[in-house]
C-alpha cells in the first residue's frame, strides 16, 4: 500500500506521473490530476465551464464537467489506451477547476470565460475545456485567437452552429457564425464532421455530413481532415451529440443517424499531425444519460485530446 495514492487531486507531490487511487474512491479531478490554480511549469490545463443557459432544447450540460471528471476515473493507474503510455510521465497537467459564473447575469458569461482562458493560455499551457453547452467554445476560441491569430476549426457535431448571430446572442447554435464574421476562425481551413441537420449558411466551411461519415472509413475521414486543415493552427471542438444517441444519449439535442464512439475515437487518434492549439468537449448532459454511457464517451474524447498533446510533446523532447 505504500506505493498507492488516495485523493491524488489534493495530495499529489508532483504534476507528472500516474495516480493510483482506487477507481471507486478518492477525489474526482479529471484523471486524478492535481487541483491547482498555479499554471507555472504546466504543460496542459483542464478547465471546467459549467454553463448551459444557451441551449435550444434540453438543459443540463452545466453538470457536464462533473460527469466527465467522474467518468475519467476509469483511466487511472494503467497506461492509457491506445497511446500505450502514461500520458503524465512527461506531461505536467493540472485540473484548474471550474470558471466561476453568475447564473443571474448571463450577459457577463462570455467575458468571464474568455478572461479565465486567456490567463491560462498566456502561460503557454495547452487548454482543454470541459463544457457546458457549445456556446462556451465561442469565448474559448476568442482567447486562443488573441494569441495565435485566426484558427482552423475542426468541429465534430451533429449541427453546423451557423445560425444567424447579432454579436450579442447567448446561443449554442450560432457561435460558428460569429467566429467567422469576427475573423476568429478561417472558414477556408475549417471542417465539420458528422453534420445531420440543415442550417441556412455554411460560410464556405467544408462539411462531411453524417451519411458520408457512415460510408467512409476511419482513415478516409482522417485524411480528409488532415488534407483540408494542413499546417494551420487549429482548435478542436467535439460536441458529444456528434455521436449517435445510442452512444451518447445524455445530451441536450440528440440527432439519430450518427457514428459510433469507436469510429470517431479512431478518427481522433489519427489527427496527431494537426497543429492543435486548444480543444474542448461539450454538451454532456448527465441527467439524460444511462450508466454513464455519455460521460464515459466524453471523458474518453478528452483523454484522447490529452493523448495527442502528450505525443506532440514527446516528439519535441
Amino acid at each position: 500500500m505504500a506505493s498507492k495514492t488516495i485523493d491524488n487531486a489534493f495530495t499529489a507531490k508532483a504534476l507528472r506521473g500516474a495516480a493510483t487511487d482506487p477507481t471507486y474512491a478518492g477525489v474526482l479531478s479529471f484523471m486524478r490530476r492535481k487541483y491547482s490554480k498555479d499554471v507555472s511549469d504546466v504543460d496542459a490545463v483542464v478547465l471546467g465551464i459549467p454553463f448551459d443557459a444557451a441551449v435550444s432544447n434540453r438543459p443540463g450540460a452545466r453538470f457536464g464537467p462533473q460527469a466527465i471528471r467522474r467518468a475519467s476515473a476509469i483511466f487511472d493507474n494503467d497506461p492509457q489506451y491506445p497511446f500505450a503510455r502514461d500520458l503524465f510521465e512527461q506531461m505536467a497537467v493540472i485540473d484548474y477547476g471550474d470558471v466561476l459564473l453568475d447564473y443571474g447575469n448571463h450577459q457577463n458569461t462570455p467575458a468571464l470565460i474568455e478572461q479565465e482562458a486567456a490567463k491560462i493560455i498566456a502561460s503557454g499551457a495547452y487548454l482543454l475545456g470541459l463544457g457546458g453547452d457549445h456556446f462556451v467554445t465561442w469565448p474559448l476560441l476568442k482567447a486562443h485567437a488573441a494569441k495565435h491569430g485566426p484558427l482552423a476549426l475542426v468541429h465534430f457535431d451533429a449541427h453546423q452552429d451557423t445560425w444567424d448571430d447579432d454579436g450579442q446572442r447567448i446561443d449554442h447554435g450560432s457561435f460558428v457564425c460569429r467566429a467567422v464574421r469576427e475573423g476568429v476562425i478561417d472558414p477556408t481551413k475549417s471542417i465539420q464532421i458528422g453534420i445531420r441537420t440543415e442550417a441556412p449558411e455554411d460560410f464556405g466551411i467544408k462539411i462531411i455530413p453524417g451519411y458520408e461519415v457512415e460510408d467512409m472509413g476511419v482513415q478516409a475521414i482522417a485524411d480528409a481532415i488532415l488534407s483540408h486543415v494542413g499546417t494551420a493552427p487549429t482548435y478542436l471542438t467535439f460536441d458529444i451529440d456528434c455521436l449517435d444517441p445510442a452512444y451518447a444519449p445524455g445530451t441536450g439535442t440528440p440527432v439519430a443517424g450518427g457514428p459510433s464512439s469507436a469510429k470517431m475515437l479512431s478518427v481522433l487518434r489519427k489527427l496527431g499531425a494537426l497543429d492543435i492549439r486548444g480543444s474542448d468537449i461539450v454538451e454532456v448532459a448527465p441527467a439524460y444519460d444511462h450508466a454513464d454511457i455519455t460521460a464515459i464517451a466524453g471523458a474518453t474524447v478528452a483523454m484522447y485530446m490529452l493523448g495527442l498533446r502528450a505525443e506532440k510533446l514527446a516528439t519535441r523532447a
